[in-house]
C-alpha cells in the first residue's frame, strides 16, 4: 500500500505485474451490486480490441466460457460482499490467490456503495442482508472509484498497466488507503479544512441530491446519502496528485 505525506504528491510503487512481455492475463468478476461497472467496461471495446495483442481475458461469467478460475495478472471485482452468499465469497478469496493485482472496481467493491444500507427482502436474492466491501475480506491492490466508473477511466487504468505506467497507477494505489468516501467525509475532509474551490463537481455528480451548493460551497444532506461516493470522487482536492492533473492537462 502506498504512503503520502498529503493529496499532491504520490510514491511510485514496484511493479507487481511485469510480465517480461508476455500478455496480461485479465479477470473480470461480479458480486453483489448492478452490472454498471461492466457497462461501461464494454463501452470501450471498440477501443480496447486494439489491446488483445497485449492482453488476454482468461475469466468472466459474461465475457469467457470459462468455469475453472486460471491464474490471473489483473482480476477486476466489482460489486461489493454479500456476507450470506458463500459462493462469493469463495470467488473473491479464490480470486485473490490466483491474482497479482486486485482491482475493486466501482463504488460498491471499494467502499460499499448503497449495499452497505440493504436490510434484506429484495425480490432477487431476500436473504441477502449484509454487505461489505471488498478490502473487509482481502487485500485489494487497487481500488478505481466511481458508480460506475467512467469508460475513460478504466481504458487508461488497463493502458497504464500494459504501458507500466506506474505514475498514472499510484493514486488508484492510495486509494485503497480510503474505506468511507461519502459526503460525511468530503465534508470533513475538504469543506471543513478550507480547501474546497467552490467548483460544484461534487453536486453535479451526487445522484440523489444529498449534495448540493449553498452561496458557492457544497452542502451536506445525510438524509439523502446512499455512500456511492461519486462527491469525494469528483472532487479535485480530494484524492487525485494535483501534479497528476497537471500531467492530465498537458500543464507540465
Amino acid at each position: 500500500m502506498l504512503k503520502s505525506e498529503d493529496n499532491n504528491s504520490t510514491k511510485t510503487p514496484a511493479n507487481p505485474i511485469k510480465n517480461a512481455g508476455n500478455k496480461l492475463k485479465i479477470g473480470y468478476i461480479h458480486l453483489s451490486g448492478c452490472t454498471g461497472d461492466l457497462m461501461s467496461f464494454t463501452e470501450n471495446y471498440d477501443e480496447l480490441v486494439d489491446l488483445l495483442d497485449a492482453v488476454d481475458i482468461v475469466y468472466g461469467q459474461t465475457l469467457v466460457d470459462c468455469w475453472e478460475m486460471p491464474e490471473m495478472d489483473i482480476v477486476l471485482i466489482e460489486g461489493s460482499v454479500c456476507l450470506e452468499d458463500k459462493h462469493s465469497i469463495k470467488e473473491l478469496k479464490e480470486a485473490r490467490e490466483k491474482s497479482k493485482l486486485l482491482v475493486a472496481l466501482g463504488s460498491c467493491a471499494c467502499t460499499g456503495g448503497f449495499t452497505v444500507y440493504a436490510k434484506g427482502g429484495q425480490k432477487a436474492q431476500p436473504q441477502h442482508s449484509s454487505f461489505l466491501s471488498l478490502q473487509h475480506l482481502v487485500k485489494v491492490d487497487m481500488a478505481v472509484p466511481g458508480c460506475p466508473p467512467s469508460p475513460q477511466i478504466i481504458k487508461k487504468v488497463i493502458l497504464a498497466a500494459v504501458n507500466n505506467d506506474l505514475d498514472y497507477l499510484a493514486p488508484f494505489m492510495k486509494f485503497t488507503e480510503n474505506e468511507d468516501a461519502c459526503g460525511c467525509d468530503l465534508q470533513k475532509r475538504i469543506v471543513n479544512q478550507s480547501i474546497c474551490i467552490g467548483c460544484g463537481a461534487c453536486a453535479a455528480a451526487c445522484p440523489t441530491r444529498a449534495m448540493t451548493m449553498k452561496n458557492g460551497r457544497p452542502s451536506f444532506n445525510c438524509d439523502r446519502c446512499v455512500k456511492c461516493g461519486l462527491c469525494y470522487y469528483q472532487c479535485t482536492r480530494s484524492w487525485w496528485p494535483m501534479d497528476q492533473i497537471k500531467k492530465e492537462m498537458g500543464l507540465e
